[in-house]
């Protein structure tokens, strides 16, 4: 339970680093041949957004203003993402991962997670949509980093007047930024394809992190009021790998140590693992651990069964 104060601020030093890097070396290559560094400024990102969620934890810093003044920095200036409203939604799934009516990660939107959300999407678009959502998952996680900015805008409103002002002179400064950076670096189209690729690559990243963790997991209903040890570990899969598993995740393949422990930092829940399993063991509670192709396999079965 130690903070890993070197191991933090070397990641966030050696990302914002990196990044300014990419971006200057797209500037100096220029063209068309710039277009593969949206590859490494896509990694960087989602980096970033990692680093983000583990401020959001407190998993970073001893307090917790210093926690939300990196969230600020990683998400609002960083990415575009407002810290307030992500950080407020994320505790909220915490509190209920995979409950059906309390979790906002398996609201009704443009995928459903429960058949009774599916009833009556039967016609038009969006009917097409909810049908073919098993198929359409990843290539819709192409516009999830668009998605959260754009609910980072409209979501303003709901903040306290005091961060509201912060968050959104942050947004702001990013997009300015961002926009501005791409545009005297590259010419029109190329800055254009750069921004289209790093987005929609960025989407990918986080959603291909992300969907193993609970879809196609038991989902408490309604009236259900499992305990805090059983709400964890029985909604949430770990996924085995090696070292580069772990980083192309970030770490959140240690689902079931993550939500028993958010504040846990990142670098500590593999070896939180052997301690966790061995006692859900012992209680006879299931320990769910699969690989990564398995984990896919199994959420997009949910959703095709849900459709």
């Amino acid at each position: 339970m130690e903070r890993r104060t070197g191991y933090y601020a070397r990641s966030i030093v050696f990302t914002t680093v990196a990044t300014v890097a990419v971006w200057a070396a797209a500037g100096v290559v220029g063209g068309w041949w710039a277009l593969p560094l949206a590859v490494p400024a896509a990694l960087l990102s989602a980096r970033m957004g990692f680093l983000g969620h583990d401020a959001g934890h407190k998993q970073i810093a001893a307090t917790g203003r210093a926690n939300r003044r990196l969230g600020l920095f990683l998400g609002n200036f960083m990415l575009g993402l407002s810290h307030g409203w992500w950080n407020h939604k994320h505790n909220a799934h915490h509190a209920h991962p995979n409950h059906i009516g309390k979790d906002p990660d398996i609201g009704a939107g443009a995928l459903v997670f429960t058949k009774d959300d599916a009833v009556g999407r039967t016609t038009g678009v969006i009917g097409w949509l909810t049908r073919n959502q098993a198929v359409l998952f990843f290539p819709l996680t192409l516009l999830e980093g668009i998605a959260l900015q754009v609910n980072s805008v409209v979501t303003l409103r709901e903040r306290p007047a005091a961060e509201r002002r912060t968050e959104a002179l942050l947004l702001a400064a990013h997009h300015v930024i961002y926009f501005g950076a791409a545009f005297l670096l590259l010419p029109v189209p190329v800055a254009l394809a750069f921004i289209a690729l790093h987005q929609g690559l960025f989407g990918l990243h986080l959603g291909a992190a992300f969907a193993p963790n609970h879809k196609g997991m038991p989902m408490p209903g309604p009236g259900d009021d499992w305990d805090h040890l059983r709400k964890q570990v029985l909604t949430s899969r770990n996924v085995r790998g090696g070292v580069v598993t772990d980083w192309m995740l970030g770490g959140l393949n240690y689902q079931i140590e993550h939500h028993l422990f958010p504040a846990l930092p990142r670098p500590a829940l593999r070896k939180a693992q052997p301690l966790v399993r061995a006692h859900c063991e012992s209680l006879g509670i299931p320990y769910t651990e699969t690989s990564l192709i398995t984990s896919y396999t199994m959420a997009l079965r949910h959703l095709d069964s849900v459709a």
